[in-house]
């Protein structure tokens, strides 16, 4: 059985309770860190300010830029034509971000 432990988190602002298993809340604190940075980050070189545009070009981004995704490909792909995609995937959401600063 393993050991569980009780958590917080904060999120874009919101408190989170978590149950985690004990030795991995450093790994769910990082990556509530990497969200906040990323959505930070965001809010400054974006005139983005709606909180779920923000979260949702923050999963977009983190998910690009997740290892295990760099490695999932059609069959027959290989690793760099993966990697292009991402990279494709990367600038679209660049653009889409200036056109949503352009709106705002």
């Amino acid at each position: 059985m393993s050991n569980k432990i009780s958590i917080k988190v904060i999120v874009a602002g919101r408190t989170y309770p978590l149950t985690v298993i004990q030795g991995e809340e450093e790994k769910v604190y990082k990556a509530a860190d990497d969200i906040n940075k990323s959505i930070k980050m965001l809010q400054e070189n974006y005139a983005v300010k709606d909180m779920q545009d923000l979260l949702a070009m923050t999963a977009l981004q983190l998910a690009t830029k997740s290892p295990r995704n760099t490695t999932v490909a059609a069959p027959g792909n290989t690793d760099g034509e993966a990697n292009e995609k991402l990279a494709e995937v990367g600038k679209k959401l660049d653009e889409l971000l200036r056109q949503i600063e352009q709106g705002a």
